[in-house]
């Protein structure tokens, strides 16, 4: 069921890209640009982290709900789907952390 509701509020997002901008919350950050996207997804991680270091459970819920929300607007302003990423984690699965680190390469470099 959780994987259900991030494709459909994948579906969502999508949907609602060409809306009118002054209407939907999702259009305007789309109207708006990447960019923007990608500084309210900062600011979305940065609240996450500080609601992790504090013991209140349900901010950090609250928190990590906006975050996976922008990450979903993101994926969206990109042309992918949260299936992506799942996919991506299924490749993962069963691996150890440290061999899976090890085996990125991007431009020549290790990811570290």
């Amino acid at each position: 069921m959780n994987r259900d509701i991030l494709s459909e509020l994948a579906e969502v997002i999508d949907a609602r890209r060409g809306a009118d901008p002054e209407t939907s919350y999702v259009a305007s950050l789309h109207h708006r640009g990447l960019d923007v996207m990608l500084k309210k997804l900062g600011e979305e991680t940065t609240e996450t982290v500080i609601a992790a270091k504090n013991p209140d459970d349900r901010a950090v819920v609250s928190e990590m709900a906006d975050l996976w929300f922008h990450a979903l607007v993101v994926l969206s302003a990109r042309g992918l789907h949260p299936d992506d990423v799942m996919d991506e984690l299924a490749r993962r699965f069963g691996l150890s952390g440290i061999a899976e680190k090890a085996g990125r390469v991007t431009a020549g470099k290790r990811s570290d």
